[in-house]
C-alpha cells in the first residue's frame, strides 16, 4: 500500500501563476495490484507516463508549482472522473450509457493497459474500488485544486499545465500522407478549457524550442481539462502530450540517447510558460 497520493513540489519564491501537473507518472505499483496482475512488470507500466514528471518538476525552480501522482494509472487514473466505473471490472456497478473510455477498459479503474491487455484474471470487489479511490484519487484532486486556488488567489488568475506522454504511433491517424508528425499535442478541449492567448504562449514556448506543436488531435484533453479548465473565471487548463519516442525507448521504458537534449528542451519551455500573466501583474510598491 502506498502511503501518498502525490508529491508536491512548492517554489521557494512564488512568481508564477502556473501550476504543472504530472498524473500518470506514478511508477510504485502497490502489492495489492502486483499480486493479482496477469501482466508482467513490464507490460503493466505500457500505460504509464514514464519520466514525465522529471521532464517536468524544474517548473518549481521558475517559480511554479508542482504535482505529481505517486499512485501509477494502472491503479487508478487520476485524469478520470471518479464515477467513470467499469462493470466489467467491478462488481455491482451498474451499467449506464455508453462511455468509450469505461467501454475500452481505461475508466477510473484501468481495466486494461496499453493495447488493451487485460490487467487481472476476474473482477475486483466495489469496496476495493472504494478504496483506491479514497485513498488516491480524492487526495490528488483535493491537492491540485488547492495549489490552483492559492496561485489564483495570489496572481488573480492561474494556468494548469497538464503534462502527459503519447506513444510515438498515437497520431499516426490524424496525421496527413508525407506530413511531419507533431512532437507535441496540447489540448484545451477545442477552445472550452482555455482562453486562445493563454494556449498561443504555450504553443510558442515549445515552438521556440524546436518542438512541432498540434492542437486537439487526438488529444483535446481529458478529465481534468474538463473539470480545471473555467477560462472566464481566470483557470485555464492546457493538456500537453508529449511523444514518448523523443526521449525514451518505449519498449524497455529506459531514457534513450536524446533524453537529455528533449530535457533541456523542456526546460527552456517551462521557463517561458512561467510567465504567463506576469504582464499583468501590478509593479510592487517602492
Amino acid at each position: 500500500m502506498l502511503h501518498t497520493a502525490f508529491h508536491t513540489v512548492l517554489p521557494e519564491r512564488d512568481h508564477s501563476c502556473v501550476v504543472f501537473a504530472s498524473p500518470h507518472s506514478g511508477s510504485t505499483y502497490p502489492l495489492e495490484m502486483m499480486s493479482k496482475t496477469i501482466l508482467s512488470d513490464e507490460v503493466v507500466r505500457s500505460s504509464e507516463d514514464a519520466f514525465v514528471d522529471q521532464l517536468f518538476e524544474c517548473s518549481a525552480e521558475f517559480g511554479a508549482r508542482f504535482i505529481k501522482a505517486a499512485v501509477p494509472r494502472a491503479f487508478v487514473d487520476l485524469n478520470r472522473s471518479p464515477d467513470e466505473l467499469d462493470p466489467a471490472l467491478i462488481e455491482g456497478v451498474p451499467r449506464q450509457g455508453h462511455n468509450p473510455r469505461v467501454s475500452s477498459g481505461l475508466g477510473v479503474i484501468p481495466r486494461v493497459v496499453a493495447n488493451g491487455r487485460a490487467i487481472y484474471r476476474g473482477k475486483i470487489k466495489m469496496l476495493e474500488a472504494q478504496e483506491r479511490l479514497d485513498r488516491y484519487w480524492h487526495p490528488y484532486h483535493r491537492e491540485l485544486q488547492s495549489l490552483l486556488d492559492d496561485a489564483h488567489c495570489f496572481h488573480g488568475q492561474t494556468v494548469l499545465i497538464d503534462c502527459h506522454s503519447m506513444p510515438h504511433e498515437a497520431v499516426e491517424s490524424v496525421v496527413r500522407a508525407g506530413a511531419r508528425r507533431p512532437d507535441i499535442v496540447l489540448g484545451d478541449r477545442f477552445g472550452a478549457a482555455a482562453a486562445g492567448d493563454v494556449v498561443d504562449r504555450v504553443e510558442a514556448a515549445f515552438t521556440a524550442q524546436g518542438f512541432r506543436v498540434a492542437r486537439n488531435a487526438p488529444f483535446a484533453g481529458a478529465y481534468i481539462a474538463q473539470a480545471y479548465g473555467r477560462p472566464s473565471r481566470g483557470q485555464h487548463a492546457v493538456q500537453v502530450e508529449l511523444d514518448r519516442a523523443l526521449y525514451m525507448d518505449e519498449k524497455r521504458i529506459l531514457p534513450n540517447a536524446n533524453y537529455e537534449a528533449v530535457r533541456d528542451a523542456v526546460r527552456a519551455a517551462i521557463a517561458d510558460i512561467v510567465t504567463i500573466g506576469q504582464e499583468r501583474m501590478p509593479l510592487a510598491a517602492e
